[in-house]
């Protein structure tokens, strides 16, 4: 009889949220808003969560009660670098999109002359690009407007910023609320786990979490590292070969580095555009210059800085990019390499544990000491989870 009613309430349940689809919508994207400031709470958290640990275990020989201090220096660091950031990096940014801008029509007018030369001595196929170049009053009216149309947004932008306020101190003050009482909260998370799970599910659920959080935090701090040392290497070779618009292209290539194996390639076609415009030679010599920061990136400084951090093979690093730009566009071929590694580390012990328990290796023979009473990683407690569970 319960079972009937619970079934006869679950189906007009169902069908209320059905017929009012869009109010349910409504409410659940309402809600989203309201919360939005806990999510970037807790993204600044997850952020500056290395360098808090680095400070209070590396500087203050990790005493609990110097915890506030590690979170200060993180908090004081992260502003004085993107300080420092934004008084070096962004006045040059601006000067060279504003010389860019400003020499657009010669450069276009260089590279027409160009191509009437190749095309009338070699009699080369370039009638394409010059019937591209040939309008280079459109062009401009073209990159005018959408200079235009971009100013009243990032006005806007800044002001809906300042208009909420109250948002972005909410998701400041729940960052530092989330980093000073971390350990709390994920006994309370713990507890809840165990609490609402069964044991064997609840240990699963923690070491995926686990595993998630190692992956993604040893990808995004490795990516960053490798980002900021191509940057740095793309503008100081490209200074030391007098090659134009170096600042602004070297942060267009380290932007792009942060998307694995395509990255450098995408920061380059853009870079590779203005240089062109430029000077062909140029463009030639920092075609050259990008696959010889990409060769010494994949070979030596990549391997050193991101190691093993994902485990998993460079085939399948390719099918996490594809599938994910395929499904997300770029945030997709970011954060697709963390992800796919952390499912294919579960689909591996769920493979290994079918094998134990059915008594085989993974080429199908028997393995001795294996079957039904082997053990289950997800039956083994690590340390954190065998700490009595606090009350929340």
């Amino acid at each position: 009889m319960w079972e009937w009613l619970c079934l006869l309430f679950a189906g007009v349940a169902f069908y209320l949220i059905l017929s009012n689809l869009g109010t349910v919508l409504g409410g659940a994207g309402r809600l989203l808003r309201i919360l939005s400031p806990f999510a970037g709470g807790a993204l600044i958290a997850y952020v500056l969560n290395p360098m808090v640990e680095g400070f209070q275990y590396r500087l203050l020989r990790g005493e609990p009660r110097w915890r506030w201090a590690a979170i200060l220096l993180s908090y004081l660091t992260a502003i004085l670098l993107v300080a420092l950031l934004g008084w070096l990096v962004v006045p040059q940014l601006v000067k060279s999109a504003v010389t860019l801008f400003t020499n657009l029509p010669g450069y276009v007018a260089g590279m027409q002359q160009t191509l009437y030369y190749l095309q009338e001595n070699y009699h080369l196929p370039v009638q394409s690009f010059v019937n591209l170049l040939e309008d280079s009053e459109a062009l401009m009216r073209e990159v005018y407007n959408m200079a235009s149309s971009a100013v009243p947004q990032i006005v806007g932008a800044l002001g809906n910023a300042a208009s909420n306020f109250v948002a972005v101190f909410t998701a400041v003050a729940s960052s530092i609320y989330m980093l000073s009482g971390k350990q709390k909260l994920l006994r309370q998370l713990r507890t809840m786990a165990h609490a609402f799970l069964p044991p064997r599910a609840a240990r699963r659920v923690l070491r995926i979490c686990h595993y998630a959080n190692e992956n993604f935090t040893a990808f995004f701090i490795g990516k960053i590292i490798d980002s900021a040392i191509i940057g740095v290497l793309t503008f100081t070779l490209m200074s030391f070969l007098r090659l134009d618009f170096a600042l602004l292209v070297s942060v267009f290539v380290g932007v792009a580095n942060i998307i694995p194996v395509f990255g450098p390639f995408i920061g380059a076609i853009p870079s590779l555009f203005i240089l062109l415009l430029v000077d062909p030679l140029q463009a030639l010599v920092f075609a050259v210059l990008v696959v010889v920061i990409q060769q010494l990136d994949s070979n030596l400084i990549s391997p050193k800085v991101l190691g093993q951090s994902v485990g998993i093979s460079p085939l399948w690093v390719l099918f996490a990019i594809v599938v994910g730009g395929g499904l997300f566009g770029v945030p997709g071929m970011i954060v697709g390499v963390p992800l796919f590694a952390t499912l294919y580390g579960v689909a591996q012990e769920a493979v290994a544990a079918l094998l134990r328990r059915r008594g085989i290796d993974a080429e199908g023979r028997p393995a001795g000491g294996t079957g039904a009473d082997a053990p289950d990683p997800a039956e083994e407690e690590t340390e954190e989870e065998r700490e009595p569970a606090a009350v929340p």
